[in-house]
């Protein structure tokens, strides 16, 4: 296969893409565990489709432009499952060849070829659940945006205006995922060591990054709802955790093989540098950075997953070429990349389809959506759920706002605080729910709070279900 896709033919991205498609059809075509983050997702667009307003009216942490993408499908093509996993794919395709084009295009390697493409498609399918639609997919493709304007930076003796750019884009991946925002790191020591960058154009760099959050910042503030953006999405960034999704075994596995193989390309190209002109050892070093900036990155993750490691997939890929360049007998390298692949799609389809009977491996199973624990008689119905489980959800729609239990708690879990109190019955008011399933124990204490809202809920016979008079 490395054979195949060594040679420089724009005949040869009609190759990679059917490839990807190849391996990704299975999956589209048959139907496999809707995950909770997913299912959060289709809660937040569906939630903004009907005029709430995300922080104020929904309290979640998901970033805004990542949001409204979810209110676009929502808006095209309502709680589908299929639309989140074909949209991924776009995506992967844009990736993919951008990726390719720009590293052939730039001379970024001594030769042009399609192992590039060929390396960061196969990286995209750690697992199962990077199929999905994620804020960190679509975030990746901002920076390797960025990447691209910055190579163009490279090449030239000096910088020039166009890293307005590169801030703009890494400005616009933060708010598809807040935690990008360390990518400003990357593209100041990349500028400060590798270009003659002067004062004015750091300042227009730091300008074009700051101005999508004060665009966004101006738009909360003519709504009134500062306060909401900066606890719920600023704030949250930093003490919002749902651990208790997070499958660390498969994620350990997922990441063994294109990490293993980066690293083995580092050490390959430390012992051949001397080989390579000056601007592509500038590159390396700036792919080092960025290694190193998406490893700062994981300590900002709201949960741990395959799909959370997407932005590793750029120097992943760019790091293990050396490896397989560096091989001296083909045969080894193809046998050496022949098993690479196949491992990789076995956890990939293991994950989703279950092919290994017996074993949870790659299952993601803290990650999936579990059975609703109310009956099948409840469905279509405005409810609110206190806790983390979602999946009551699934066939119901969300009432108040809310929805993620780390940011609910700042009212839920404060009700010896009158104006938490007050906030609580006023969203009740304003979006009373049908059911509460209280799995946190609070609705008792609540209802002593508040006597009117305990006059309009009874208790059922399911355990921790208060039903609307």
């Amino acid at each position: 296969m490395l054979r195949f896709f060594q040679s420089y033919f724009p005949y040869q991205y009609v190759s990679l893409l059917g490839l990807l498609l190849l391996i990704r059809l299975p999956l589209l075509l048959h139907s496999f565990p809707l995950l909770i983050p997913e299912l959060n997702w289709m809660i937040v667009g569906e939630q903004i489709s009907q005029g709430n307003l995300l922080y104020r009216d929904i309290w979640d942490s998901v970033s805004p432009l990542s949001a409204l993408v979810y209110w676009g499908m929502d808006t095209l093509f309502g709680r589908s499952l299929v639309a989140l996993h074909g949209a991924a794919t776009l995506v992967a395709v844009f990736q993919v060849v951008y990726f390719n084009y720009l590293i052939n295009t730039r001379d970024i390697f001594p030769e042009r070829t399609f192992w590039p493409g060929l390396l960061y498609m196969l990286f995209m399918h750690l697992s199962f659940d990077c199929m999905t639609l994620s804020p960190v997919l679509m975030s990746t493709s901002f920076l390797l945006l960025a990447f691209g304007t910055l190579v163009r930076q490279m090449d030239r003796r000096g910088a020039t205006d166009e890293v307005f750019e590169v801030g703009f884009y890494i400005g616009i991946a933060a708010l598809f995922y807040l935690p990008s925002a360390l990518f400003i790191i990357w593209a100041v020591l990349s500028l400060l060591f590798y270009t003659g960058a002067t004062f004015r154009q750091y300042s227009l760099s730091l300008f074009g990054f700051l101005f999508p959050f004060a665009a966004t910042i101006l738009f909360y503030y003519l709504f009134d709802s500062l306060d909401d953006f900066n606890r719920n999405l600023l704030a949250a960034v930093f003490r919002v955790r749902q651990y208790s999704l997070s499958d660390f075994q498969s994620l350990l596995v997922s990441l063994f093989i294109p990490l293993g193989l980066g690293v083995l390309g580092f050490v390959s190209l430390l012992n051949r540098s001397g080989r390579y002109v000056n601007f592509q050892q500038r590159i390396q070093q700036i792919m080092a950075i960025w290694f190193v900036v998406v490893v700062l990155t994981t300590g900002l993750m709201p949960f741990l997953a395959p799909m959370m490691f997407l932005s590793f997939v750029p120097p992943m890929a760019y790091f293990t070429y050396f490896y397989f360049e560096g091989v001296r007998r083909a045969w080894l390298a193809e046998l050496t990349f022949l098993i690479a692949f196949m491992l990789i799609l076995l956890f990939f389809y293991q994950g989703a389809l279950g092919l290994i009977p017996g074993s949870g491996l790659g299952r993601l199973s803290s990650l999936q959506v579990q059975p609703s624990p109310l009956p099948d008689t409840i469905r279509n119905q405005r409810i609110l759920i206190i806790g983390e489980d979602l999946s009551a959800y699934r066939y119901n729609q969300l009432a108040t706002p809310y929805l993620n239990w780390d940011l609910s708690k700042y009212d839920l879990k404060n009700l010896d605080n009158y104006e938490a109190v007050i906030n609580i019955f006023d969203h009740f008011r304003k979006d009373p729910p049908d059911y509460i399933l209280d799995r946190e124990n609070v609705v008792e204490k609540l209802f002593q709070r508040a006597p009117a809202l305990a006059n309009q809920y009874e208790k059922t016979e399911i355990t921790d279900v208060y039903k609307k008079k």
